[in-house]
């Protein structure tokens, strides 16, 4: 008896350093993080039909630029990543890349709308397009949260002794961070506010 009572002391300090409670703590605060991205993303989603709407009652002609911010809005709302899809790269770069589809729709809107100066002073536009830049500001605090928390938890699934644990009791797989997937992401937009002379 002297005997195994160190032995299981030892073996249950083993154990709890083995990422029993570390692992799941953290693979649940990935999934909480990716659900606040996804909420920032279905608020812009909802966001999107107003603004059409504002800006379709004042621009004349620009169906083509409306017709491509409604569509990347369909695509971008129609994918969907549970959290059991976090550890697959093909399914997190099919969200990205339609939400990045989705961004280039919404500034060519925005660009166009430059030329219409009395929809700029429409209280709705303005009111709208605060919503919009403060859901994008959400979005980017979101996505920069969820990514630490991807950093984290693929770092305790690949150090000792979580990785123990993470690999014996859960078979843990690294989480994918999100990426920029916008082609051009990485240059600032060029502002021209042609002949103003």
């Amino acid at each position: 008896m002297k005997f195994r009572t160190p032995v299981i002391i030892a073996s249950a300090m083993a154990v709890s350093a083995c990422g029993i409670n570390s692992v799941p703590t953290a693979d649940e605060n990935v999934k909480a993080k990716w659900a606040d991205v996804q909420a920032d993303y279905q608020r812009r989603a909802d966001l999107i039909p107003n603004l059409v709407a504002t800006v379709k009652g004042s621009v004349q002609g620009e169906d083509k630029i409306l017709t491509d911010v409604i569509n990347a809005r369909a695509k971008a709302t129609s994918i969907n990543i549970t959290a059991d899809d976090l550890s697959d790269a093909s399914k997190m770069q099919q969200f990205q890349q339609a939400q990045g589809n989705l961004n280039g729709s919404l500034s060519r809107l925005l660009a166009n709308v430059e030329a219409y100066p009395q929809l700029k002073s429409q209280d709705n536009f303005q009111t709208l397009m605060s919503q919009l830049e403060g859901t994008e500001n959400r979005i980017t605090i979101a996505i920069r949260d969820y990514n630490q928390a991807v950093q984290a938890y693929n770092t305790r699934i690949r150090t000792f002794p979580d990785a123990i644990g993470a690999k014996v009791f859960y078979g843990a797989k690294p989480k994918v961070p999100y990426q920029a997937t916008t082609p051009g992401a990485e240059n600032a937009p060029t502002v021209d506010f042609g002949n103003m002379s």
